[in-house]
C-alpha cells in the first residue's frame, strides 16, 4: 500500500510539475519577448529617413547597455544591399538579416549566430515614409537571463514538488501504518490462540476491524462444534459397534452353532448404525456451504416416483407452490422426504397426502397418512435410533431419527402430530427457505 501510494504521488507530481514548469516557462518567455517587442517599437518610432536614405533616430534608445560592448542587448537597422546601421554593442559583430518578411507582425526567434553568445531576436521589416527601401528593425538580447529564470524556476519547483512528494509519502506511510495496525493486533491474539494462551479473540478493536473479529470468532465457534460433533458422533459409532463385534467375537469364540445367524444379524445392526452416522456426517459436511440449495418441487416428484413403485397399492398426492426452494443439498433433501414419504406408505392405509407451503423464512412440508397414527406418549420415543412401533413390518428403526438429525444440523425441526383430514400421523418437517 505504501508503495503504491508512493507511486502514484510521484506519478502526478512529475505529471503536475512538468505542466506547471512549461507554463511558467512559458509566461517567462513571453514577458521577456514583450520587453524585446517594446525597443523595437521605440525604435520604430523614434526613426525617420535622413538625407540619401539612410535611417537615423531623433531619440536614443535609452538602454545603457546598447552603449557597451558585447553587453548582451544589441540593435541593428538593415536592408538588403546596404550598409547596417546598428548600436555600438555590438562592435565588429552584425545580426543574420535571414529570410523576408512580407507580413508586418513581429517575429521572434532564438539564434546561435554567435558561438560565444545565444540570443533571443525580435525583428519585423517595414517601409518608412520617404524611402522606398524595405528596412528590417532587429532588437536580440542574450538569453544567459532568460534561461537563468527558467533555471531558478525550475530548481524551485522540484525542490518544493520533492519536499511534496516527501510529505505526502511519509504521510501515506503513517495513514497506512496505523490503519493497519490492528491487524497486528489480530495477528496476536492469534498467536495467542495457536499457543492455547485463548480460545477467542477477546481485545478491543476498532469498528472497522471488529466485523471481520466477529466473524472469525464466529468462524472458530463452528469449527469447535464440528470438532464436537465428529467426536461425538466418532464415539457414539464405536460404541455403537462394540456391541455387536463383541457378540460375534463371544460367539466365534464358543464355536456357536448358530453363528452364521448371529454374524448377519449383527452385521446388520452394524450396517444401520454405519448409515444412520455417515448420513449425518455428509449432512455436516455440506452445511458449511453457505450456497447449498435445492428446489423443492423436483425432489418431492422424484421421491413420489420411487416410493410409489415400491407401493403401487398406496395413492400419493403433492400440493403446494411449484418455485420454493431450500437451503439444504438436494441429496439430503431427498433422503429425508424419502424416509418421511416411505414411513407414511408402508405405515399407511393406503393414502399419503404431502403438502409443502412457506411460513416466516422457513418452508413447510406436511406429510399425512391414514393409517393407525402414533399415540401421543410415543411420539418422543420413536425419534430415538432403532426405535420401532411396529415390528411386523421389514424396517431399520432410523428413518425419523436421520431426519431429525439431518434436518437440525440445516437449523430445521420435525415433529409429529394428528392428522385431521385422514386421520393417521402427521409429520411436521421445517427447513430454511432459500430466496
Amino acid at each position: 500500500m505504501i508503495f503504491t501510494a508512493a507511486a502514484w504521488i510521484a506519478l502526478l507530481l512529475v505529471g503536475g510539475g512538468f505542466a506547471l514548469d512549461r507554463v511558467l516557462k512559458t509566461a517567462i518567455t513571453q514577458n521577456f519577448d514583450d520587453q524585446l517587442e517594446y525597443v523595437l517599437q521605440s525604435l520604430l518610432l523614434t526613426s525617420e529617413v535622413a538625407p540619401g536614405d539612410e535611417v537615423v533616430f531623433n531619440r536614443e534608445p535609452a538602454d545603457q547597455r546598447f552603449l557597451e560592448p558585447g553587453s548582451g542587448a544589441y540593435w541593428q537597422v538593415s536592408a538588403r544591399g546596404r550598409e547596417a546601421f546598428s548600436s555600438r554593442s555590438l562592435w565588429d559583430r552584425q545580426l543574420a538579416y535571414g529570410r523576408v518578411h512580407d507580413d508586418r507582425d513581429v517575429h521572434v526567434y532564438d539564434s546561435a549566430q554567435f558561438a560565444e553568445e545565444k540570443l533571443r531576436v525580435a525583428e519585423r521589416d517595414v517601409t518608412l515614409p520617404g524611402s522606398p527601401t524595405k528596412w528590417r528593425f532587429q532588437v536580440a538580447q542574450s538569453r544567459e537571463a532568460l534561461n537563468e529564470q527558467i533555471a531558478v524556476l525550475r530548481r524551485t519547483l522540484v525542490r518544493s514538488f520533492a519536499l511534496l512528494a516527501l510529505g505526502l509519502i511519509i504521510l501515506s506511510a503513517l495513514q497506512t501504518l496505523y490503519g493497519l495496525w490492528p491487524l497486528r493486533k489480530v495477528r496476536d491474539e492469534i498467536a495467542r490462540m495457536r499457543a492455547g494462551a485463548s480460545n477467542r479473540i477477546g481485545s478491543a478493536m476498532p469498528d472497522e476491524v471488529a466485523p471481520m473479529v466477529d466473524e472469525l470468532n464466529a468462524l472458530i465457534e463452528h469449527n469447535e462444534r464440528q470438532a464436537e460433533e465428529a467426536r461425538r458422533h466418532a464415539g457414539n459409532l464405536a460404541h455403537a459397534l462394540k456391541t455387536p463385534l463383541t457378540v460375534i467375537m463371544n460367539a466365534a469364540t464358543a464355536g456357536a452353532d448358530d453363528l452364521a445367524e448371529t454374524v448377519e444379524r449383527e452385521a446388520t445392526t452394524m450396517r444401520r448404525q454405519v448409515d444412520h452416522h455417515l448420513a449425518r456426517a455428509r449432512a455436516v459436511g455440506r452445511r458449511g456451504s453457505a450456497h447449498s440449495r435445492a428446489e423443492v418441487w423436483p425432489s418431492l416428484e422424484s421421491v413420489e416416483r420411487a416410493v410409489g413403485r415400491l407401493y403401487r397399492h398406496v395413492r400419493i398426492d403433492v400440493d403446494g407452490p411449484r418455485d420454493l426452494q431450500v437451503h439444504v443439498e438436494r441429496q439430503d433433501l431427498d433422503e429425508m422426504l424419502g424416509n418421511l414419504i416411505e414411513n407414511a406408505a408402508k405405515y399407511g392405509g393406503g393414502s399419503v397426502f404431502t403438502t409443502v407451503g412457506a411460513q416466516a423464512g422457513f418452508v413447510e412440508f406436511l406429510v399425512e397418512d391414514d393409517g393407525p397414527g402414533i399415540p401421543a406418549e410415543e411420539r418422543g420415543r420413536i425419534f430415538d435410533r432403532g426405535a420401532r412401533l411396529d415390528t411386523g413390518k421389514p424396517g431399520t428403526g432410523l428413518g425419523l431419527a436421520i431426519v431429525r438429525d439431518v434436518a437440525e444440523i440445516y437449523g430445521g425441526t420435525v415433529g409429529l402430530e394428528e392428522s385431521e383430514d385422514l386421520g393417521g400421523l402427521l409429520v411436521r418437517l421445517r427447513l430454511p427457505a432459500a430466496i
